[in-house]
């Protein structure tokens, strides 16, 4: 996709119908695809430098995943070894598995939270202009394909926005399957700041 047909942000932030701001939770548990994809073209691109040394909560806006233990999960930030060249400025990131929990549950990583497995890994970076993947240039792209995780590593490419301006520890993302030239939209998902590491690659 060229940055020509990029979705064009708007900036008039999504309020819940309550007219409060949405929450994590809320945003998992209630909003519409309509309400979210609002949110995605209004955000603003996280700051890398923010997302570095924090490890975040995350939530698959799909309730049909609780079923198959996939709806909650953590995704983490840092700085470290180059796993794969690509565009810079970067970071890069990583996925952990959580245990099957209710939506509202305290979080816990597999197989445990002082020793998470750490895969799924991802380089961090500003969607390029005129590039394939430049669906949302008001994001922060997580690129898989530059994650270094081999020819069986995630499909995926996932843009990420921070929700409302003053609160940088809510984020939205939106997940894309990557299968040659093809993007395929898949879900959305939320991220609250959950808690901080030292992972350094």
């Amino acid at each position: 996709m060229s940055s020509a047909t990029a979705l064009t942000p708007s900036r008039a932030q999504v309020l819940a119908p309550s007219g409060e701001r949405w929450t994590w939770l809320s945003m998992m548990e209630r909003a519409r695809t309509s309400d979210l994809e609002q949110m995605m073209l209004a955000g603003t691109p996280p700051k890398m430098e923010s997302l570095v040394g924090s490890e975040w909560r995350g939530g698959n806006c799909v309730k049909l995943y609780s079923l198959i233990g996939i709806r909650r999960f953590v995704k983490g930030f840092y700085e470290g070894p180059e796993r794969a060249s690509g565009p810079s400025p970067f970071v890069q990131g990583y996925n952990i598995p959580c245990p099957r929990m209710a939506d509202d549950a305290p979080t816990r990583c597999k197989p445990s939270d002082d020793k998470p497995h750490r895969h799924g890994f991802y380089r961090v970076h500003a969607p390029v202009p005129g590039a394939r993947d430049s669906y949302y240039m008001n994001s922060v792209l997580l690129d898989y394909g530059l994650g270094g995780n081999g020819l069986f590593g995630p499909p995926l490419r996932d843009y990420v926005v921070q929700v409302y301006p003053d609160d940088p520890d809510l984020l939205l993302g939106k997940a894309y399957g990557a299968i040659g030239p093809l993007r395929i939209p898949l879900n959305f998902f939320v991220l609250s700041r959950w808690r901080t590491h030292d992972f350094r690659g």
